[in-house]
């Protein structure tokens, strides 16, 4: 793959930050959350912040 220009990096950087910081939100969300499914909703919502975010930093190698 060719590499990423500056504007893509800094692009590139901004969405990983995005998601680093959805994945830290949804897991005090999900650590707060007294009924179950709410509890399961902010779990899963979490794990795939974390795995988009581990998907875009491949792009980084």
């Amino acid at each position: 793959m060719s590499q990423l220009n500056q504007m893509e990096l800094q692009n590139l950087r901004h969405l990983i930050g995005a998601h680093e910081n959805a994945y830290q939100k949804m897991q005090a969300y999900a650590q707060q959350a007294t009924d179950p499914q709410v509890k399961a909703y902010f779990e899963k919502s979490a794990q795939n912040a974390q795995s988009t975010k581990q998907k875009l930093m491949t792009f980084l190698n």
